[in-house]
């Protein structure tokens, strides 16, 4: 199957109301260019599930500045006032979550599993409204699987069957988005043939289309 689409089509596999992760830390390895068409076309009341809302004018932390979310649930804000100012508002709802919490909820959904048990947060107000599990003596939140409608994710080399290849630290939180959505979009910064397959990072298989590149 031919998984290259062209920008326009992508951002048209988003629609309002829908639940979209999107990959990236503070900016690296965000997919700007679908980033930046979803702000020109003003999809709205979106659920974003990321590490962090990056910065007022970059990466994903346009949609929040444009207001095209209604819910955020991420691990980090503080480089985006206008995320904080919109939750201290109450116009967009913010959930916010540990870091390595966020990241297994959502390695959770990608591989079929029912929770997470974690340590992390018990005794704070993290624990809020969570079921407690205590195993051997300590205890423990059950944290819920974390999945999308859409995984948007940027790969800096995509080969033309699918597989990705992250640069250094933009493979972040793109690996781990892309096992747990309907329909995976990567957006390649370079296009080539083939990857070795000693140094693919994210398999065809779950990648449904492709943008960017040299096609």
């Amino acid at each position: 199957m031919d998984k290259f689409i062209k920008l326009d089509e992508a951002v048209d596999q988003i629609k309002d109301g829908m639940t979209v992760m999107i990959g990236g830390f503070l900016g690296c390895g965000n997919p700007h260019k679908i980033i930046d068409k979803l702000v020109d076309k003003g999809v709205k009341d979106l659920t974003i599930i990321a590490n962090d809302t990056s910065f007022v004018d970059y990466g994903l932390g346009k949609l929040v500045a444009n207001k095209q979310v209604k819910k955020v649930i991420t691990s980090h804000i503080g480089t985006n006032k206008e995320t904080g100012r919109q939750m201290n508002e109450k116009e967009t709802e913010v959930i916010l979550v540990p870091q390595g919490t966020l990241a297994e909820q959502i390695r959770a959904a990608g591989a079929g599993l029912g929770g997470i048990l974690t340590p992390t947060g018990v005794g704070t107000i993290v624990e809020e409204g969570k079921e407690k599990i205590e195993i051997e003596g300590k205890e423990y939140l059950l944290e819920l699987p974390l999945s999308a409608d859409v995984a948007l994710i940027k790969g800096s080399k995509v080969d033309n069957f699918g597989n990705v290849y992250y640069e250094k630290s933009t493979r972040n939180f793109n690996t781990i988005m892309a096992t747990a959505a309907e329909t995976v979009i990567v957006e390649a910064e370079e296009i080539v043939d083939e990857i070795n397959p000693n140094n693919v990072m994210t398999p065809n298989i779950f990648i449904d289309y492709i943008v960017g590149g040299e096609k």
